[in-house]
């Protein structure tokens, strides 16, 4: 029996992925009118990376509302005016083979360009950032309801699979991590309950055959954050509220303390996902400098992780899952288009 790799297809539920090797999600902030529409930029930019062989080409971090951007020149998901310029982007990708993701998130106290930002409590991420207003819990309930209407508006747009953005220090992050949440409602008494609701809501509204998936940072690298052990206990409640694939990132609450200080070697963020699907018994993604084909293959060929998420690896080259295809010397034929045969 062959060792999976990442050129095997990938099947969850109603989603078919030609292989196990996705975009992640990276912010482009190229919104042109502060509008939150996508651009020709975001067309050329995802839809390229279709015809560059990817399985699942993901839409960067689109917030549920103008102020949780973290700039204003990011994507929004909070109108019908915002969903033909998505449209025309799953269409793109559909077109050239790859199935389309979409990352729905707020910002919260991270929103650099809210003249005041929210958070679960008021508690500036850092010096030099503003101090948030803390969401009143009437607010939280209705800030679950713009979740729910982004979603709404990312199945009118076509996308394949939803992700829920619950970490990088973003506002489901703050919600979920004691160094943010000091509230005494009940989701200070329930940290999870935010995140857990949001998910609720999504399954609501998308159809009964696509996963919901949900990106979580499993460690925080900082005094008084969690760790693995709180990580795979928050993905506990996600998964009971709804998430079937977990994204697994670390990192982004508070600041990074000298001895936890990620990124300093390829791969630094699999044995999370590791112990996330091991603990959980779930489809898991690993991020975090798999740009080298043999180590992404290897993520996936020894069962750390179900697929790999490539980013600056394929902002350098758009044609990163063709040119690992080669290096590899996997089957070309189902992602190379025909007018770059003679190239393979």
């Amino acid at each position: 029996m062959n060792e999976p790799n990442i050129f095997d297809t990938f099947s969850y539920k109603g989603l078919e992925l030609r292989n196990r090797i996705m975009m992640s999600p990276m912010c482009q902030y190229s919104v042109e009118k502060k509008d939150g529409i996508a651009t020709d930029w975001h067309y050329i930019h995802y839809v390229s990376r279709a015809i560059g062989g990817a399985g699942l080409v993901m839409v960067e971090m689109t917030d549920v509302e103008p102020d949780g951007r973290i700039s204003d020149y990011d994507l929004g998901l909070w109108s019908v005016e915002q969903v033909p310029a998505l449209k025309r982007i799953v269409d793109g990708i559909h077109q050239h083979g790859a199935k389309a993701a979409i990352q729905i998130a707020h910002a919260g106290r991270k929103a650099e360009d809210a003249e005041i930002p929210v958070a679960p409590s008021a508690i500036p991420f850092d010096e030099a950032s503003k101090t948030p207003r803390e969401l009143t819990t009437e607010e939280v309930y209705g800030m679950i309801e713009k979740f729910r209407k982004s979603v709404q508006l990312a199945v009118q747009a076509g996308f394949d699979v939803i992700e829920i953005h619950g970490a990088h220090g973003y506002l489901i992050h703050q919600f979920h991590s004691p160094l943010t949440n000091k509230r005494t409602d009940e989701f200070g008494q329930d940290l999870t309950k935010f995140g857990s609701d949001i998910l609720k809501a999504a399954k609501e509204e998308i159809p009964k055959d696509m996963p919901l998936m949900m990106r979580i940072s499993a460690k925080e690298y900082v005094d008084g954050g969690y760790d693995i052990e709180g990580a795979i206990e928050l993905a506990k409640a996600y998964k009971e509220a709804g998430a079937e694939i977990f994204d697994i990132s670390s990192g982004g609450e508070g600041q990074i303390a000298a001895w936890g200080k990620p990124g300093t070697h390829a791969a630094y963020q699999v044995p999370l996902a590791r112990e996330i699907k091991k603990a959980l018994n779930v489809p898991v993604i690993a991020v975090g400098r798999l740009d080298e084909p043999a180590l992404a293959n290897a993520v996936v060929g020894t069962g750390d992780a179900d697929m790999v998420a490539v980013g600056r690896g394929m902002l350098r080259n758009p044609y990163w899952a063709l040119e690992a295809a080669k290096q590899l010397r996997k089957d070309t034929n189902t992602i190379v288009p025909v007018q770059y045969e003679t190239g393979f």
